[in-house]
């Protein structure tokens, strides 16, 4: 779920969630939703809420309990009941759904004007009937007390359908060239249409003549609103018995009261997109208008906005809940989006519960990104030098890149550049000593970013006075460098423009010789700053012969700059592969070569011969190694300066070293309990060779114990 403000208006997107990279096998998914808690916490408020490919509209029944939504690809209807939270039936069709409308309080009776100029009818149990228009439809209107269809398309009549009777009446000719959009009044039972021409054309069904004509068209252009053609009506909607919204197809949405010609208010969504819904939330005097990119909330009297909503992807259909603050659309994009507005309206009776977790989640809001990974370019990873994991499970290919785990990204990350951290600490430092600076003295002087693009605003603006005063009426155009919207583009280093770039060079292929100019003043600039002298305005005048000629020659040369520049950087290209082919072909080479270290003539295994003998000098005393240094010649003592004088010391023993001779002195105490003396033995007078070998045979015995020859003459 994400929460987002808006005007201080909470707005919770109870169809976002963690989402989950969609390469992972279902066993992976499923393991990953064990141990992550916040693909765990997602709400899921309706099972199976979306479409296979795109949703093109939605609509709730009257009594509240089933959301029905058209989509495609295959073209299908699918009915939710609210009431189990699920999925209660789907339907494929024939063709794709234009626009539908339920006729009944429940699912019973539904309409449908298909893209093939067919009518289709459904009841209950499925499919009823199916019947055909002359013309393609846009959309169609219900007339209850008559039992009519009023349908409207690529034609200047209006077909009108008997449901009573089951065939169709005489048309309604309009003076319109082709109706786009049609509504009936919920009190009075007015119809209107709008026409692609821009007006609106209200008719009685009672006498079935028409009792009156708005022109939109021109009401809808203001001074604020920049329109590029005749603007058509594009959506339309009644409130209450008076009041009724036009929309139209350059963005503005109309307020009439039905007794006057002219509008009340006139909104503009500044997004020149057409507008496809308008819905009236009565209890708060809101009007709810929706163009494919965004979903304005505005007070219907003073035009003022209370919230805004932007999902995504772009919107097809919007459907506000009845009494209540909750709002579905349809969107290209398989899932539908579920949003809960608590400022609007408590949640419907199905879906209470949220009142309860609102609290909650405002303070876990949730991203629709991927949070364990991480999106690089290849160029990237040759910055930190992972060009190599191309091609293993490290790196998913995606579009013009990889992803990557985020744990790896970072920890690679700081072994590149260990002192990003504090580089970017000093730069903050930096900035809020140049902010304290700027509050301290203000000095009239270019910007440290983008100089030359601020001289060239200055020039601009110099001109663009010049020619207000001249025809002396008119607005002077807003100077980028006093909004703050564009401060950060003079004040950060990443929006330096950087002229070495292919694309600078391509879309400005002769801004060498037009900043010759700018950069002769930039320097003398810079130097009136340093000796801090006060700059002098210029004198205002017309250009010089020199200046036109050098713009005339500028015009001529565009071609010829711009294959330059093309020739240049193909060379540039070139060089850099031949630059790269260079380079493998010696890191192959080099990867050939035995990495040993280098072996001098005659000092062949020196240093194994070296370790082996310090290993062995470690092992014996310091009297013997003394005597070996002597006679080596490595030892040189002076008697003059040591005389007699003798010198002990003792090593220090590691803690294994020190338990290894405990357990020595140990073992040697045991074998001196157990070892038995030999002192009382005597051997008798030797006896030629026999009494030789007895008498060392009784020394061996009475070593190991008693003689077992023992009195015995051998």
């Amino acid at each position: 779920m994400q929460v987002s403000s808006v005007n201080d208006v909470k707005i919770y997107n109870l169809s976002c969630g963690k989402s989950l990279p969609e390469w992972l096998s279902d066993r992976k998914k499923r393991a990953l939703q064990k141990k992550d808690v916040d693909i765990q916490r997602r709400i899921e408020l309706i099972q199976d809420f979306d479409m296979p490919t795109v949703s093109t509209a939605i609509k709730v029944s009257k009594d509240g309990q089933y959301i029905l939504a058209a989509g495609t690809y295959k073209p299908r209807v699918r009915c939710y009941d609210t009431y189990q939270l699920s999925l209660k039936f789907e339907r494929c069709l024939d063709s794709d759904v234009v626009t539908f409308d339920i006729l009944s309080d429940d699912y019973s009776k539904l309409v449908f004007l298909h893209c093939n100029r067919y009518v289709e009818f459904h009841s209950q149990h499925g499919h009823y009937y199916k019947t055909r228009i002359p013309k393609f439809g846009r959309d169609f209107s219900y007339h209850y007390p008559s039992c009519d269809l009023y349908f409207v398309g690529a034609s200047s009549e209006v077909y009108r359908l008997n449901l009573e009777q089951g065939k169709f009446l005489n048309s309604l000719q309009t003076d319109a060239v082709e109706n786009n959009v049609c509504d009936i009044n919920p009190v009075h039972y007015l119809f209107a249409t709008g026409t692609a021409e821009g007006k609106v054309e209200c008719w009685d069904p009672r006498t079935r003549g028409r009792v009156g004509l708005l022109d939109c068209a021109l009401s809808s252009v203001t001074e604020d609103t920049e329109v590029e053609g005749l603007p058509s009506v594009s959506a339309l909607k009644f409130n209450g018995a008076l009041h009724m919204a036009v929309g139209t197809s350059t963005g503005q949405i109309l307020m009439y009261d039905l007794r006057s010609n002219r509008p009340l208010l006139v909104k503009d969504h500044h997004y020149g997109l057409p507008i496809k819904s308008i819905h009236f939330q009565n209890q708060l005097d809101l009007v709810l208008s929706a163009d494919s990119k965004i979903i304005k909330m505005w007070n219907k009297d003073t035009g003022k906005i209370f919230s805004t909503l932007e999902p995504e992807h772009d919107i097809n259909d919007v459907c506000l809940y009845p009494n209540s603050g909750m709002l579905f659309t349809a969107n290209e994009d398989p899932k539908m989006n579920t949003f809960y507005i608590p400022a609007l309206g408590p949640a419907p009776s199905w879906c209470s519960f949220l009142d309860n977790l609102t609290e909650e989640l405002e303070e876990n809001p949730e991203t629709t990104v991927y949070d364990d990974y991480k999106f690089v370019t290849r160029k990237d990873l040759d910055s930190l030098g992972l060009a190599h994991l191309i091609g293993s499970p490290l790196l998913r290919a995606y579009m013009h890149g990889f992803f990557m785990d985020i744990r790896l990204y970072h920890k690679v990350k700081t072994m590149a550049n260990p002192f990003a951290y504090d580089e970017y600490r000093k730069d903050k430092i930096r900035q809020k000593i140049e902010e304290t600076r700027a509050q301290r003295v203000q000095i009239k002087k270019l910007p440290k970013v983008n100089k030359q693009l601020a001289i060239k605003l200055i020039e601009e603006e110099e001109e663009a006075d010049q020619q207000t005063l001249k025809k002396k009426k008119g607005k002077s155009l807003p100077n980028i460098l006093s909004d703050d919207r564009f401060k950060v583009m003079f004040e950060n280093p990443d929006y330096q423009v950087d002229e070495a770039s292919e694309e600078f060079r391509l879309l400005n292929p002769i801004v060498s010789k037009v900043n010759e100019k700018r950069k002769k003043k930039l320097r003398k600039l810079e130097c009136e700053l340093a000796h801090e002298q006060k700059e002098e305005e210029e004198p205002e005048g017309k250009p010089s012969d020199a200046e036109s000629s050098e713009s005339s020659d500028d015009d001529k040369g565009w071609v010829e700059e711009v294959r330059k520049q093309r020739k240049l950087m193909y060379f540039e290209e070139r060089a850099k592969r031949q630059e790269r082919k260079e380079k493998a072909r010696e890191d192959r080479h080099t990867s050939l070569e035995p990495k040993f270290f280098e072996i001098k003539a005659g000092e062949e295994f020196r240093s194994f011969k070296d370790a082996a003998r310090k290993q062995k000098l470690q092992k014996t005393t310091l009297e013997d190694r003394l005597k070996f240094e002597e006679k080596s010649g490595t030892l040189n003592v002076s008697d003059a300066t040591v005389g007699s004088k003798q010198l002990t010391f003792k090593l220090k023993k590691t803690e294994q070293q020190q338990k290894q001779q405990e357990a020595e002195w140990q073992h040697h105490q045991e074998r001196k309990k157990l070892r038995r003396a030999a002192g009382h033995l005597q051997s008798k007078p030797a006896r030629g060779r026999g009494g030789s070998m007895g008498r060392g045979a009784g020394g061996a015995g009475g070593a190991g114990g008693e003689d077992p020859f023992k009195g015995e003459d051998l």
